[in-house]
């Protein structure tokens, strides 16, 4: 009687982990600090992401868990480039290239932020920082492969080389 209490035991579990949905592998995205990224920059030059948010932005949220969480965006990123999470609203001071930047109560937000987007404040914002070159600012939510052509466009270096019009029209997108 025991037996057959264990085996019908064990062919329902059988049964219902069958029927849950696979899960998704979730690619955990390694983020650095501004301060990790500079010095890394002295010792090999490439380019820098920075991830623009704040903890308010739903959009922002939404991109951490849809798009910096697919396996094919966080390994380009750790291969090409040098990623970092800035809050824009932060208080604390920010210092980037020996320059220190603070909070602005007149925006409410960091004046790095201010720096980083020209002043045209939205989130999320993918800031992209070519090596030896000033930033440039994508705003809004970027699905994977919207953010693909992207990504590819900076960190094989073509940023400045070539029109972001003319490498799109021969871009062959491969994420999803």
């Amino acid at each position: 009687m025991q037996a057959l209490k264990l085996s019908v035991l064990f062919r329902w579990d059988l049964i219902f982990s069958c029927a849950q949905k696979p899960v998704e592998k979730v690619e955990k995205m390694k983020w650095m600090t501004l301060q990790a990224v500079e010095d890394s920059l002295q010792v090999l030059k490439r380019p820098v992401l920075i991830d623009l948010y704040t903890d308010w932005c739903g959009w922002c949220k939404v991109m951490d868990k849809k798009t910096y969480a697919n396996k094919n965006v966080s390994s380009y990123l750790q291969e090409k480039f040098y990623s970092v999470k800035v809050d824009a609203e932060s208080r604390k001071d920010i210092t980037w290239k020996g320059k220190a930047y603070t909070y602005n109560r007149d925006y409410k937000t960091n004046d790095f932020a201010i720096y980083l987007t020209a002043g045209q404040l939205s989130y999320p914002t993918t800031v992209f920082i070519p090596v030896d070159g000033e930033p440039q600012a994508i705003p809004g939510y970027l699905t994977p492969a919207e953010f693909e052509s992207l990504v590819k466009y900076f960190g094989e270096g073509k940023f400045g080389k070539v029109s972001f019009d003319e490498y799109q029209r021969n871009f062959k997108s491969s994420w999803r």
